[in-house]
């Protein structure tokens, strides 16, 4: 048991890729063997993170379970694990989904070695991102996560899939390219890249000296800037976007699930981790600049997946909407630092990160679903549906009021405090924004309105295009889902209480 608290991070870390190499020696043709090896191996980092959530303690300040390894002595890098309660929550969001998409990809039949491997290392990947209280060992999973979502997207991804992969690949790693180089500044500035050691020492820096021949208030701007435009691409604010609905549209269903549900929020939380304490002057100076794109992002968004008539990149569209609310509430929370405001935009932010998680990767899943079995993501193709797949709908229907921000449903609770923070200090950007959440019920509706109303298209009716419901794998992949949503929507306090104490204590 000792063991088992002492090494639980890197256990939540690396056993899915031990899962991975194990795969490497199971025979290529048991397809069977090899999905369920996979799904039962995704949940015992599940099982883990709920030890290490039962055992974490709100009110201790400060990272917690931390582990430190030497990785790279010379120049004083080490493998430093620990949590939060900002990153424990997106630990839970992790290895929740990861099982649920593995569940979810048992219809793949191509090659189901790789893709199930593929998976793992991908967890590995985003976990070691929320987890790394390294700057260096934070940008090497950075890019580690890329590899695999580029192979799923190439490999297994539909009809434009070459050039989806590769804008993705792109747009991702030309981001980073100032992240890096602002990573290594740090590095041989400090001589550490220890986070914790340099949240104290790069923001006790005189701003009246000179770093690097140049004023320090200069270099913090050129630094902020290179953080910010890296994590602006992941999220991704407006008008970096562009890669994210190429993406989604030739990803494999769970290949968006993952896409939408965490790796989106790994630009969010390096906002969180890095640019609001590293950066906290040049965040109040810029809040508005930052403010402006999140609200961009935001109408523009939902202005864009009204506009679609696939149903897959309409729901990719949300998530450039929805996501643009988490940097709303992270620019208040730069702009008003300290304040109870901040306080209450910053939970937000956190939460519709989680909630967004878990509704994003229903909403691409149910659309996996109907794909699956008319082989069309066409809005126009459909029509009338609901008589024929009653128990689709209803689901589709609860998922689309979570996306929508339903009282009583996860989204509401998350956007309320966003909004709720950001208007006393963003006022005029939190009014614009409403607009973007007015056409969030616009697109929302249009979408359930031609899946599932008005005329039965009859060619799903009848012969072998006949339409068949969603079946009990299906309904075992949704629900969880659907279960926390409600429960967050009634009774948010369990995970607000966590993520609350955390960003007090940080911001």
């Amino acid at each position: 048991m000792d063991f088992l608290n002492t090494h639980l991070l890197s256990l939540i870390l690396f056993l899915p890729t031990i899962a991975a190499l194990i795969m490497l020696f199971l025979p290529s043709g048991e397809t069977k063997l090899l999905r369920w090896f996979a799904f039962s191996a995704s949940l015992i980092p599940f099982a883990l993170t709920l030890v290490l959530w039962s055992n974490f303690d709100p009110d201790m300040t400060g990272f917690q379970f931390q582990e430190q390894y030497m990785w790279y002595e010379a120049i004083h890098s080490t493998l430093h694990l620990g949590v939060d309660g900002i990153s424990i929550s997106m630990v839970l969001l992790t290895t929740l989904l990861t099982p649920l998409a593995i569940l979810a990809s048992f219809s793949i039949t191509d090659r189901v070695k790789p893709y199930m491997m593929l998976f793992l290392f991908l967890e590995t990947g985003m976990l070691g991102v929320f987890m790394a209280l390294d700057l260096l060992i934070f940008f090497v999973f950075w890019e580690i996560g890329l590899i695999p979502m580029y192979f799923l997207i190439n490999q297994w991804g539909s009809a434009n899939k070459d050039y989806a992969s590769m804008k993705f690949m792109m747009y991702t790693m030309g981001g980073s390219l100032g992240l890096l180089l602002a990573v290594q500044m740090l590095g041989v500035l400090f001589g550490t890249y220890d986070l914790v050691a340099l949240y104290e020492r790069w923001n006790s820096l005189d701003p009246g000296s000179i770093l690097l021949g140049l004023p320090v208030h200069t270099v913090k701007t050129i630094a902020f800037w290179a953080f910010t435009i890296a994590f602006a691409v992941k999220v991704p604010i407006w008008p970096f976007h562009t890669w994210l609905p190429d993406a989604h549209t030739e990803a494999p269903t769970a290949g968006s699930m993952i896409l939408a549900g965490v790796l989106l929020k790994l630009g969010a939380y390096g906002f969180l981790r890095l640019v609001l304490p590293f950066y906290p002057l040049e965040a109040k100076i810029f809040a508005g600049a930052l403010a402006l794109l999140a609200t961009a992002a935001i109408v523009f968004g939902a202005f864009g997946s009204f506009g679609q008539t696939d149903f897959k990149r309409l729901v990719a569209y949300s998530s450039v909407n929805h996501m643009g609310f988490v940097v709303l509430g992270i620019a208040a929370a730069g702009l008003a630092a300290g304040t109870a405001d901040a306080h209450i935009a910053m939970n937000g932010a956190v939460l519709q990160m989680f909630n967004h998680g878990l509704s994003a990767a229903g909403m691409f899943f149910l659309v996996g679903v109907i794909y699956e079995r008319t082989h069309t993501r066409n809005l126009e193709e459909f029509g009338g549906l609901f008589p024929l797949v009653p128990v689709y709908g209803g689901i589709l229907i609860f998922m689309s009021m979570a996306s929508l921000g339903l009282p009583g449903l996860n989204g509401f609770v998350s956007e309320f405090l966003v909004v709720r923070g950001a208007y006393p200090v963003l006022k005029i950007y939190t009014v614009v924004s409403m607009l973007g959440l007015l056409f969030t019920g616009a697109y929302i509706l249009k979408g359930i309105a031609k899946v599932l109303h008005g005329p039965m298209n009859e060619y799903w009716a009848r012969g072998e295009h006949k339409l068949t419901e969603i079946n009990t794998r299906e309904i075992l992949v949704v629900v969880p889902l659907m279960i926390l949503i409600l429960i967050i929507g009634i009774w948010p306090a369990w995970i607000l209480e966590v993520i609350n104490k955390a960003v007090v204590a940080l911001f």
